[in-house]
């Protein structure tokens, strides 16, 4: 992917390529040539979330889920606000659906 100016997908302002969101309105950044690229993926799409603010430090446990979906939703909510998570099974190395999860995330997060 080449590196070029980005640009608000909001407010259209322009921002150097090292920045990720909006100074103004707080958007993820899009790059400002839109030429034609690939959809970015799912992985990538979330990793642009992250405010690296957050992603700093041990983890720590904020959470206890009674199962996967409800530890996900946690997750999902955590992302939005930029905070990265880490979703651990109770019995290490099995980890069925219905069983509870710790959501960890890093101290700065915390």
């Amino acid at each position: 992917m080449a590196a070029g100016p980005l640009v608000c997908p909001s407010c259209a302002r322009r921002h150097s390529p090292t920045e990720r969101f909006c100074e103004s309105c707080g958007m993820p950044l899009v790059h400002a040539h839109g030429g034609e690229q690939p959809p970015p993926s799912e992985r990538r799409t979330r990793a642009r979330k992250i405010k690296p603010g957050y992603a700093e430090g041990e983890l720590v446990m904020v959470a206890r889920a009674e199962n996967l979906v409800e530890a996900e939703f946690i997750a999902n909510l955590l992302l939005e606000e930029g905070i990265p998570s880490v979703l651990r099974g109770a019995i290490a190395g099995y980890g069925p659906a219905i069983d509870p999860r710790d959501v960890l995330v890093p101290e700065s997060g915390a």
